[in-house]
Formats: structure tokens, C-alpha cells, sequence
């Protein structure tokens, strides 16, 4: 009979595991909870067919907050984008700063942004290894920031990557990329269309495909890029 109720326990857990998972807070599970991550976690216990199922679970999970998120850049009202991205997906953006509207995210909850910054229209912004924007920054139209890629060298094509943090006073110049694993120094400009695969030094102008170094900026920056486009 003892070995008989250890085996109910084995089998019941799963479910219970799963239980959780589904009555998880709503914030934390549209902030792409990983459902992949605790099938890790609890794989001794779980049936082969049940990881497949959860980690399939995950992926259609993932792409329908995809879907809302990146919805919710329709909408023409800079305050209910703002409201959603922050407390519906855990964007963390700080005062005054503004999102222009058709941005795109991925790994919403991994981005911070700070005071005061000015994101253009139909940005992408990666934050599943983890994005941080300091304190009035400045982007163009369609920027990308991506802290994850595909190795082209690997066997398997393994996704690699790293965090990305843009410091303070910082201007991304139109369709400039920047890639996984590079700091962008205090008041640096990266020029249209430049990207950006290694560290840029703090007040240095950038540009090219790689960006490479062109020129200092001035260093007495004191602008607030918080003006926001109605319906924009």
C-alpha cells in the first residue's frame, strides 16, 4: 500500500505543477512566464510527453503575449501604451519617458527604460537577456536592439547573446542596430543606420556597417527628448 501512495504522489504532481501554472497572477503570466523553465525544474518528476506538451504550451504562450504586446503598439494614446507595457507586460519605464507607437518587443519584462527618454515609431526592443536604457535617451524610427542571435558558426545554430545597456544622453539615429552584448557609452550617437557590434566609448559619434568611430560630441548636454507626437 506505501509504495502504491508514493506512486499517486509521482503522478498527481504534474498536475499540480500545471494547476499553478495556470492560475499564476495575470501580470506575471503576460510578462512571458517561463513555462520551459519549470519544466526544467521539475523534469525528474514529469512525464516525457508532458515536458512536450508544457514546452509547447510555452512557445504558443509566448507568441500570443508577442501578439498583444506588439498589438497594443497600435493603439494611438501614449497613455494607455504607456499603462499597458508597464503593468500588464512589466516594462519598467520611468517618468516622462515616452513609446512611440508600433514599437515591438520581445522579452518585454527584461527592459528597463529610464526618465525622460524618447523611443521612435516602430522600434524593436529586445530584452531576453536583458535591456537597459538610462536616463534621456533618444532613438529615430525603427531602431533595433536585439540582445540575443543565432551563432552562424555552431553545429546546432545555438542562440547566444548578452545584455545590452544604453547610458544616459544616448542618440540611436534611424534604423541603427545595435547587436547582443554591447554597452553604449554616456551621450554617444550612433548615426542612421550604423550597427553596432562592440562597446561605443562615452561621447563618441559612430557610424557604419560595422559602426566605427567618427567623431566626439560635445560633452555639455543638458536636453530632456520628452516630446510626444499626439496619436503617435
Amino acid at each position: 500500500m506505501e509504495n502504491d501512495r508514493r506512486a499517486v504522489r509521482v503522478d498527481c504532481r504534474p498536475f499540480m505543477i500545471l494547476s499553478v501554472l495556470l492560475v499564476a497572477p495575470g501580470g506575471e503570466f503576460l510578462s512571458m512566464l517561463n513555462v520551459e523553465g519549470w519544466v526544467r525544474r521539475y523534469q525528474r518528476h514529469l512525464p516525457k510527453r508532458l515536458q512536450r506538451a508544457l514546452r509547447r504550451l510555452s512557445i504558443i504562450w509566448t507568441g500570443f503575449g508577442l501578439f498583444v504586446v506588439n498589438l497594443t503598439g497600435l493603439v494611438p494614446s501614449h497613455h494607455f501604451r504607456r499603462f499597458v507595457y508597464r503593468y500588464l507586460f512589466k516594462v519598467r519605464i520611468g517618468r516622462g519617458s515616452i513609446i512611440h507607437w508600433k514599437t515591438k518587443f520581445f522579452g518585454p519584462a527584461g527592459i528597463q527604460i529610464g526618465d525622460y527618454c524618447n523611443i521612435g515609431n516602430d522600434a524593436f526592443m529586445d530584452g531576453r537577456c536583458r535591456l537597459r536604457i538610462g536616463n534621456r535617451v533618444a532613438t529615430g524610427a525603427e531602431v533595433m536592439i536585439y540582445t540575443l542571435q543565432h551563432d552562424i558558426d555552431s553545429p546546432t545554430f545555438e542562440a547566444v547573446g548578452g545584455p545590452v545597456v544604453i547610458e544616459d544622453y544616448v542618440y540611436l539615429g534611424p534604423r541603427a542596430i545595435v547587436l547582443p552584448n554591447v554597452r553604449i557609452g554616456h551621450g554617444a550617437v550612433v548615426a542612421a543606420g550604423a550597427v553596432v557590434t562592440k562597446d561605443v566609448p562615452p561621447f563618441a559619434v559612430v557610424g557604419g556597417v560595422p559602426a566605427r568611430y567618427l567623431r566626439e560630441r560635445g560633452h555639455d548636454l543638458d536636453y530632456r527628448p520628452d516630446f510626444a507626437m499626439p496619436f503617435q
